[in-house]
């Protein structure tokens, strides 16, 4: 069954073309990487797959639904989202549970009293990231990672078909970078499908099952991550030459 596919997808903004011919299928039981260098497309397939931008051409269809014929605030129900210009729009100062609890609602901020079990289904996605230990203390006071983590928590409130990460790890140090990718590993075991993009091979956990490479608003390569990842199609893709090794089914890569 396809959960998500582009078709024919051309996007262009004034004079220039970011998206051209693009043909994306994502099935279920699948959890996909967009990869490439910055610029290449990747936030705007994201963009497309939320209903947030529409195609110049082409067709977008998310969970059977055809975008441009449904009720895109339905669809979107389904569809859990994180992105750094999400997190810059909660308020810092409200407990972090309460943060969490947002996501059962589509909120970004609560102006009246929270049902007791929407509180504790929060507290228990916490649990779930391993951030129990803070849920009562402001936003503000958390690290980048420890927030990144929180966003990961909300977007799961509503139980979402589709989990969709723009960069998660950007802007975390080592540590912090490490401990969010092992909660997105984890995820690899709940009942939805994972599109995660970066720009940085060496977050594609063993969770993740297909690659969709982009250069300069085309899918340079798709498929299965063994075939994609290969150092002749990374080369073509960040224009760096480079070697490839794989340890407990995570890419590591070596500039010749």
């Amino acid at each position: 069954m396809s959960i998500i596919e582009l078709t024919d997808v051309y996007f262009t903004r004034g004079e220039r073309r970011i998206l051209q011919d693009v043909q994306l299928k994502v099935n279920q039981g699948e959890h996909w990487v967009v990869l490439g260098k910055n610029g290449s497309g990747k936030t705007t397939i994201l963009e497309m797959i939320n209903g947030y931008l529409f195609p110049t051409s082409g067709s977008v269809r998310v969970l059977d639904n055809l975008y441009g014929t449904v009720d895109l605030r339905e669809v979107r129900k389904h569809i859990g989202y994180i992105s750094q210009s999400l997190l810059e729009k909660l308020t810092l100062r409200d407990p972090v549970w309460e943060v969490v609890a947002t996501g059962e609602y589509g909120y970004l901020r609560f102006y009246e009293i929270i049902p007791q079990e929407v509180e504790d289904k929060a507290r228990a996605m916490l649990a779930e990231v391993r951030l129990s230990h803070v849920a009562d203390q402001p936003l503000g006071t958390l690290s980048q990672g420890e927030r990144k983590k929180v966003m990961l928590a909300r977007s799961l409130m509503t139980d979402p078909s589709i989990l969709i990460l723009d960069e998660p790890c950007s802007g975390l140090d080592l540590y912090e970078r490490e401990q969010l990718l092992q909660s997105v590993n984890d995820l690899g075991k709940r009942n939805l499908t994972m599109v995660y993009v970066t720009h940085h091979i060496e977050e594609i956990v063993p969770a993740f099952t297909h690659i969709a490479l982009i250069q300069q608003g085309r899918v340079l390569a798709q498929g299965e991550k063994h075939k994609v990842l290969s150092a002749e199609l990374l080369h073509n893709a960040y224009e760096v030459p480079v070697t490839i090794e794989w340890v407990n089914e995570r890419p590591w890569i070596r500039v010749i």
